[in-house]
């Protein structure tokens, strides 16, 4: 489990310090030839092209841990993710090199999200194949607990780098300090993952005989529906993370007046507080099923997300945290239950690649959150609602996929 959860850390928190630094500085560095919308769009959408890779890297990992194991394969993931993340700290920026800083940028994010489409599912299984019966549902939430301790990580890196230096500073050279922190926690994850055991499920499978020569054409060709259901299940858990971490943290500053420390603080409390809701939406998970946990947080959302957006208008402070905490708590009952409810729908011969397709798939609508809803605020003159119009949609599917997921066959095969 700790193997699975620092990993999923140090993933979590390249791609937030990522998005951080997207949120604010990528465009200027990069893109600044583009004008104040143009530089803002590209940086959303390099954040993207990570996410439109996944699958690729779903499929190629997700093999790897069908055939050669779960341990080994996420060796690789980590390995990749941590030296793209460190490269990224050496970038030059447009007055340095032109468009070749922003052209290697891309080039490096591809590999993050290569990473990143092998790394959850893969994450998820260290914790549930270790597992029997109903607790596999709470060891399914805890490896997520690594996309809040990423948040908050990478927010509290961001707000001590504002505090103690100039802006600047931070927008000259100081962005480079938390992506070449990626290296020593880099390190920690490595050393924890070479000291575990395979799982036992995929021994099984190996000494059985039972190994698929292709899984992802297996898993297309006996699944396909679950692989559907699994993806709407997933929309809210990934792409509310996107809404709020990046494009919220942006609109907040731009349109709302917000001060960007404010903002990071109000991250960081609604991350801190996942550290204790995570765990016991799991524990309730195993419970009730994950499944009608999922749902219960998508119904949540949706009630709530127009009233959420209508009070961020007043622009106080309290109003602001009151916002991440509710914007986070309900989507993070279906994070939580997440894990467990995919873990569910396919078998242990091929999960590997099906819990990793699936994830990204979704991840790859995720991915394009903030960019959507940048386009709808600008076409609307950001009207207070245009975000809520995109968190809702999110909601509304995933308590579809999480109603279909409920009533597919359940695969969690015993060791």
């Amino acid at each position: 489990m700790w193997a699975s959860f620092v990993g999923t850390a140090l993933e979590s928190y390249d791609f937030y310090v990522f998005a951080y630094f997207a949120a604010f500085f990528a465009g200027p560095l990069f893109f600044g030839p583009l004008g104040d919308v143009g530089e803002t769009l590209a940086a959303f959408a390099t954040i993207g092209v990570a996410f439109v890779i996944r699958p690729v890297g779903a499929i190629l990992f997700g093999h790897l841990g069908d055939h050669i194991g779960r341990r080994k394969t996420l060796l690789y993931t980590i390995l990749l993710m941590g030296i793209a993340t460190g490269a990224i700290g050496l970038l030059p920026g447009y007055e340095t090199s032109g468009w070749l800083g922003a052209v290697l940028l891309v080039l490096l994010r591809l590999l993050q999200g290569l990473s990143v489409g092998g790394e959850w599912g893969g994450a998820i299984l260290l914790a549930t194949e270790h597992s029997k019966g109903r607790e596999r549902a709470f060891y399914a939430a805890l490896p997520q607990l690594g996309s809040p301790v990423g948040s908050i990580l990478s927010a509290a890196l961001f707000i001590l780098l504002t505090a103690v230096m100039t802006p600047e500073d931070l927008a000259s050279w100081g962005w480079r300090i938390p992506f070449l922190t990626a290296i020593p926690l880099l390190l920690v994850s490595l050393y924890l993952r070479w000291s575990i055991d395979e799982t036992p499920q995929f021994n099984a499978v190996v000494a059985e005989g039972k190994r698929v020569k292709v899984p992802f054409a297996a898993v297309l060709r006996e699944h396909p529906v679950a692989v559907g259901v699994g993806v709407a299940t997933a929309l809210l858990g990934i792409g509310s993370y996107s809404l709020m971490n990046t494009y919220t943290i942006n609109y907040g500053t731009a349109v709302l007046g917000f001060d960007y420390g404010q903002l990071l603080v109000a991250t960081t409390i609604g991350g801190l507080l996942q550290l204790v809701t995570i765990p016991a939406f799991g524990a309730l998970a195993a419970r009730v099923g994950s499944a009608k946990v999922v749902a219960w947080g998508a119904a949540g959302t949706l009630l709530v997300t127009f009233p959420m957006y209508f009070l961020l208008q007043s622009a106080t402070f309290p109003i602001l945290v009151g916002t991440m905490i509710i914007g986070g708590i309900l989507p993070t009952l279906s994070w939580a239950a997440l894990g467990g409810t995919l873990n569910d729908l396919f078998p242990s011969r091929y999960r590997y690649t099906a819990l990793g397709f699936t994830y990204s798939l979704a991840a790859v609508i995720s991915g394009f959150v903030p960019l959507v809803t940048g386009s709808i605020g600008a076409a609307t003159d950001f009207a207070w609602w245009h975000p809520g119009i995109v968190l809702a949609v999110m909601s509304a599917i995933t308590l579809a996929g999480a109603w279909a997921a409920s009533r597919l066959p359940q695969e969690a095969d015993e060791v």
